[in-house]
């Protein structure tokens, strides 16, 4: 058990001791202007407070992913934790944090426009596409989910409220609403009390977890996972569909770990921070927040069943992820509590659908220059909600496995982004190249052996991914010193 209590102490510990080392990479000015002082609109560039800006930025980030995904990695087992705990300091919060620094020192712009200041238009045009598509990913992955437990809640049985159209159509009138309108009229006003409520619901989830679960891990489980004679035990298992560590777990497990789609939610903060100081508390805390939240859900995948990975398994069969929120909360908080916590966790992912698709009408706004007006809005929205709709019609997995993928993929390409950011200032690179170096090897890894990518055998995947991951670096540098001596 003091592996779980390990973890949460290092995600502490790596805000209060790593991250004012990452700031003093990043140039932060905290007398210069920042993008909301230069340009309030009374739209997207409005003043925001700090404390609220992280609720905000938290609640953005945090929806179904640091939930759903720990609940299916714990299929590996312990492993899980290590990967949330690593992944988080090493790239997640880095990546988080460098997002929000670029955005408001580039006027909080969005990440295809930044990209084509410090590469070339070839590489805005390619950030453009997958930001455009994991954000549109997102958006469809957090209608589904949340119309779906609502929908599966026994209060509403027999009534419209139990029909998933229903709620479908619903929260998208709502997206609509939340895309169109000033960031004031809602997202200001409702986010900070939906993220205390996030927080509250975590605690109290991870207490009973800590006081009441039949199996808590060890590390000794951890290092099972390499020992081939020791899969009969239940607990050691590393997957009960015989699916390697390398590179699916990184895969399965994005948010709470290292997530592209938060790059995506960073120009919305960025266009309302009144000063430059507040990126790291903002940005940097909000990632390890979501790290303590997706440990939470992780242990209760591992721990949770006393029938082990293979009742989690059986659970996750028969109705994915949700089904498991479902009966972790109704059996360690009780049936009101557990209805509360349903309700909760159907709250959260549509508090991150409703930014995505403002990210996406920011994203396309930004890279086609088109004013901000009423109709240019609703011309941006509509279309790309009607299109959202007929996806719901696609079967859950297979979007899920597409928003795994383009979410690591778009994560690498924002940590080299980071990387030149850095190159071009003379500061400390390694602390966003290492990880962009772990994200090319792990994306080129999964879609070289995946079923939706080349489909070569898994002896492939990793030696293919190594190469792929040093020839960028190597590329990067070349690229860095040919402008320096062009410059010079």
């Amino acid at each position: 058990m003091w592996i779980f209590f390990a973890c949460i102490a290092l995600l502490l510990l790596a805000y209060k001791v790593y991250s004012p080392f990452v700031e003093r990479q990043a140039g932060i000015d905290p007398d210069a202007s920042t993008p909301q002082q230069r340009f309030d609109d009374g739209v997207d560039y409005v003043a925001v407070s700090p404390a609220k800006a992280f609720l905000i930025q938290f609640l953005n980030i945090a929806g179904v992913g640091p939930i759903f995904g720990p609940i299916l990695g714990a299929l590996y087992g312990p492993v899980a934790l290590l990967w949330i705990v690593l992944g988080n300091i090493i790239g997640g919060a880095v990546h988080d944090y460098y997002s929000g620094v670029l955005s408001i020192k580039e006027d909080g712009k969005s990440l295809p426009e930044i990209a084509g200041h410090y590469f070339n238009v070839y590489f805005k045009a390619v950030m453009l596409l997958f930001t455009a598509m994991l954000l549109f990913f997102v958006g469809v992955v957090f209608t589904m989910s949340p119309a779906g437990l609502l929908s599966n809640l026994a209060v509403f049985e027999g009534t419209i409220l139990s029909e998933n159209l229903f709620w479908v159509l619903l929260i998208l009138g709502y997206y609509l609403l939340a895309t169109l309108l000033p960031i004031d009229k809602i997202i200001t006003k409702l986010y900070p009390a939906f993220g205390l409520l996030m927080v509250v619901m975590t605690l109290s989830m991870g207490a009973a977890l800590i006081f009441n679960a039949p199996k808590l891990p060890e590390l000794a489980n951890i290092f099972a996972y390499f020992d081939h004679s020791r899969y009969h035990d239940d607990l050691l298992q590393p997957n009960p569909d015989g699916l390697p560590v390398w590179p699916l777990l990184f895969v399965t497990i994005t948010c709470g770990a290292i997530s592209g789609f938060h790059s995506t939610q960073a120009p919305i903060m960025a266009r309302c921070l009144t000063n430059e100081k507040y990126v790291r508390p903002v940005y940097y805390g909000a990632m390890v927040s979501e790290g303590l939240v997706a440990c939470v859900w992780a242990l209760a995948g591992i721990a949770a069943f006393p029938g082990g990975y293979v009742e989690l398994k059986s659970l996750l069969d028969q109705g994915g992820p949700g089904l498991v929120v479902n009966q972790v909360a109704t059996t360690y908080l009780g049936s009101l509590g557990g209805i509360m916590a349903i309700v909760a966790v159907a709250i959260f992912p549509i508090t991150s659908g409703d930014t995505a698709f403002r990210s996406l009408r920011l994203t396309i706004i930004d890279a086609f220059h088109i004013p901000q007006s009423v109709r240019n809005r609703l011309l941006v929205a509509i279309p790309v909600l009607i299109i959202a709709y007929f996806m719901t019609k696609i079967d859950f997995t297979l979007i899920w496995r597409y928003f795994a993928f383009s979410n690591m993929l778009l994560s690498t390409s924002v940590l080299w982004l980071a990387t030149k950011y850095l190159f071009d200032r003379g500061a400390f690179h390694w602390i966003v190249s290492i990880p962009a170096i772990v994200g090319s090897c792990v994306t080129v890894s999964y879609i070289v052996t995946a079923g939706i990518g080349f489909g070569f055998p898994e002896v492939y995947g990793a030696p293919v991914g190594v190469f792929v991951g040093f020839a960028a670096l190597l590329g990067l540098i070349k690229v860095h010193r040919s402008r320096f001596s062009t410059s010079v």
